[in-house]
This record gives C-alpha cells, structure tokens and sequence, in this order.
C-alpha cells in the first residue's frame, strides 16, 4: 500500500503574524517557518499505518521556493520513504495545487492520500476536497480516526451534529482533523539520516492561472476593553442606551 501525505511550509503556529508595511500580504522574511501543524498529523497517521504493516511506502509532497525542502527533509526524518518538491515562487491557491497534486497522483498511483484539513496560514479548507473532485476518489474530511481493512477505510468524521462514521472505498483522499493523533518528534540520528535522503524535484506547471487575487492585507481592529458595571440594572441600561442590542 502506498500513501501520499501533502505538507505545506507555513509560518510557526508560536510566531506572532506581522503584516506587511504596504499591505501586501503577511511578513515572511526572516520568519519562522514549520510544517502545517494539521499536515504533520496526516504525516504521522501515515508513519503509524507504516509500523503496523499495512502501509508499505509513504511519500511527502510539498509545493512552494527552495527552502520547502527544509519541511521535506522534516518529513524524511518521521519516516517518509521518499520526498517531491514541486519548485515555485508562486502563491498558489487551493486550487491550483489540487490540480499539481492531482497530476503526482496519476503518476505516482497512491493507494490513499491523507492532507491536513487545512492550513493555518489560509484556512481555506479547500485542497483535499478539490483533489477528491478532480481524481473523482471517494473522500472523507475532519476525519478523527482511521481504519484500512483490505481495500476500505472506514474513517470517523467530526460533523457539527456529532460523529460520522464512513466506509471509503481505495484509492481515496482523507483530511486530518487534530483529535486523530499527536504527532512525534524527529530523532536526532532520523533527522541526519534525512540529510542524506534525496529529494525529486519538478518544475511548477506555468499554466496555472490565478483565480483569485489578494487586494489588501491588515491586521484585526484592537479589541475594546470591556466596561465594568457595578449592577443588573445598569448592565441593561448599559444595554439599551449604548450597545442598542435589547
């Protein structure tokens, strides 16, 4: 069995996000930057499915500038068989990267393919579901836990109603949500062996046009302080007069 595992480079979840001075898009430059936390739960639920025999190959794919092989090299070091980067300066949007994964897939013929749910930096929440669309594979979001019996994987998926149970049949995309596990830490002779691993890269197709364009960036309005009331009534008087919610 073979699995595919997409991991974004994005910045550390612990940096606090500066916009840039013109507007432009968020500051990058001299940033920490880190693996997609949810990203690195599909990673690691990939890894497991390996040590229990059921997978026999993982490969980590990641789309972004040079430096994105420093995430890949993260992955090879959790255990990742091999490593694709797909080389672009480009901000690519969901999209367009479900359609550069969509062409790996066919080349690569995973028999599952596990994405994070979503990406901290966008929060789109819209790649695997577009992947699934265009290889027209069964697919199985904000997944919490994961079986693979044979050729099915039966997936538990949290809804706003509750927990749904699915059974998807292989070859299929699955998204990760946080409860489905937590992901390890590389050891320090993994991360040296993963030096030495190496890494394909292929070139960004140039016919992915953009479909959307950002406008302008800025940071949240600073958020009030509250007002302390010394009673009930002056707390509905407050209500009425100044807030004009009651």
């Amino acid at each position: 069995m073979k699995i595919l595992v997409s991991i974004k480079r994005v910045i550390d979840y612990n940096v606090h996000i500066r916009v840039k001075s013109d507007g432009s898009g968020v500051e990058t430059q001299n940033v920490k930057m880190a693996a997609n936390p949810f990203d690195a739960i599909a990673l690691e639920e990939a890894v497991r499915l390996k040590e229990k025999k059921i997978a026999t190959e993982i490969i980590a794919v990641s789309i972004g500038p040079q430096n994105t092989q420093e995430t890949l090299r993260y992955a090879l070091a959790l255990g990742a068989d091999r490593a694709i980067h797909v080389l672009t300066e480009k901000n690519l949007e969901p999209l367009n990267i479900a359609k550069i994964l969509k062409n790996i897939v066919t080349t690569e013929n995973p028999d599952l393919i596990i994405l994070g749910k979503q990406a901290i930096d966008n929060d789109c929440n819209q790649t695997g579901q577009m992947l699934a669309g265009l290889l027209n594979y069964p697919q199985g979001t904000f997944i919490s836990k994961l079986d693979i019996n044979n050729n099915t994987a039966t997936v538990i998926r949290e809804v706003d109603g509750g927990l749904e149970t699915l059974e998807l049949q292989l070859p299929a995309v699955i998204t990760t949500d946080l409860r489905l596990n937590e992901p390890r830490y590389p050891s320090l002779p993994n991360i040296m062996k993963a030096k030495q691993k190496p890494i394909e890269v292929i070139e960004c197709p140039e016919n992915l046009l953009p479909h959307t364009e950002i406008m302008s960036t800025s940071e949240p309005p600073v958020r009030k302080m509250g007002v302390m009331v010394s009673s009930p009534k002056e707390l509905i008087q407050k209500l009425k007069t100044e807030a004009k919610v009651l």
